[in-house]
């Protein structure tokens, strides 16, 4: 065989998100794209904010010797200290320049963590549904996925979590607001959760961390707040990027944070700060360094995808389509009318309507919706929709 018998795999049972995307894309050049409804890659497309544009700008013409070199692997000392300062408003937490490392977006970042923290055979647990790469970059480093389920209403499920717990396990990897369901974990779980890894940490005698991926943490709705994961455990890393609040997936530029009281803080820094390097990241992008470190108080305008989000609810409201109300993040992921959510897909498509089979993200009987388009597309759907779950239903 040409390629590793692993990749292969990797390959075949790769990512339901491409794969429906790429569909798309055929069936956009085939029927028209405004005939298509495409719901399937979250690829954000509120524009970048307007002084995005003119940091950029004011970059682009700066010509001091040295602007495109190398620098530190943990990223510009001054740009740390900007990200630093911001996280210490949301976190609560006085994070220092020295507690934050600036990565290639929040994929990056965790394949910088995982390969710091990980042994083989270490063991990462993964809250179900989640983003299906998390697999992938535990992988990558020996690690081993353990996955459990949230609850009906895609909260925490302590006791769940409780009973995964053992002497292998490193870290617990969370995501909220969540993709693939848009749900928020709240503070009171979040501090029930810490206080459980803390305690199942000194009973095995190891450290378990909590990791916080994070890159939705100001799209949300509703004048919701996203607790901080700090305020949970000293054992807290947070992991995230620009990529969905300034709408710069391309630039892929992000952060590691770590708590600034965290036992041997120190050796772990130092052990990401070459990660980051040995992985061949080297660092993350200079230009885009640059730019955010003047853009802390800058974000997308969340209210656009809030919009569409009541939109979506309405459109599924009509065909009939169970949910629960997403609280963040531009996802829906409502339950599919029959157990067998990539057959609903295909009924979808019929109607040229594109969704993620929730499969894909651990959880079967569900479908994935991005509502990264126009709310007028969102809105001409409605019908495809009904007709796609008249069919399931046999009706």
């Amino acid at each position: 065989m040409t390629v590793a018998k692993k990749m292969q795999e990797f390959a075949d049972n790769s990512s339901w998100i491409r794969k429906m995307f790429e569909r798309g894309a055929r069936m956009k050049a085939e029927f028209g794209a405004e005939n298509v409804f495409d719901f399937s890659l979250g690829n954000p497309d509120v524009a970048p904010p307007a002084k995005f544009f003119e940091v950029l700008a004011d970059l682009a013409e700066c010509d001091t010797p040295g602007m495109h070199a190398y620098m530190p692997n943990g990223g510009y000392p001054y740009v740390r200290e900007a990200v630093a300062a911001q996280l210490s408003e949301e976190q609560g937490a006085e994070i220092s320049m020295g507690d934050v490392l600036m990565t290639c977006g929040a994929a990056g970042a965790l394949n910088v963590v995982m390969k710091s923290l990980l042994d083989p055979g270490d063991e990462v647990i993964v809250l179900s549904p989640f983003f299906v790469e998390y697999h992938f970059y535990v992988d990558n480093h020996g690690g081993v996925v353990k996955i459990v389920p949230t609850d009906d209403e895609f909260q925490l499920d302590l006791a769940a979590l409780e009973e995964a717990l053992t002497e292998k396990t490193k870290a617990v990897l969370i995501n909220s607001p969540n993709n693939p369901t848009g749900q928020l974990y709240s503070a009171e779980s979040l501090a029930a959760l810490g206080t459980l890894l803390d305690r199942a940490g000194e009973n095995f005698c190891t450290t378990i961390y909590l990791i916080s991926d994070e890159p939705y943490r100001k799209i949300v709705f509703d004048g919701t707040e996203v607790p901080s994961i700090m305020a949970t455990t000293t054992n807290s890393i947070v992991v995230s990027s620009y990529s969905k609040d300034l709408s710069l997936p391309g630039e892929r530029i992000g952060y590691i944070a770590v708590h600034p009281e965290m036992h041997e803080k120190d050796l772990l820094l130092n052990a990401m700060t070459l990660a980051n390097r040995i992985l061949g990241f080297v660092n993350a992008p200079a230009l885009m360094q640059r730019a955010v470190a003047e853009l802390q108080e800058e974000s997308v305008n969340a209210s656009v995808y809030e919009e569409r989000r009541k939109v979506f609810c309405e459109v599924l409201d009509e065909a009939g389509l169970e949910y629960v109300m997403p609280k963040g993040a531009f996802y829906l992921f409502p339950k599919a009318p029959i157990a067998d959510d990539v057959e609903f897909c295909r009924l979808l498509q019929e109607e040229k309507i594109l969704a993620v089979p929730g499969r894909g993200f651990g959880v079967s009987g569900h479908i994935r919706l991005a509502f990264c388009v126009d709310k007028e597309v969102i809105a001409r759907s409605v019908e495809g929709f009904k007709r796609a779950v008249a069919k399931a239903k046999g009706v």
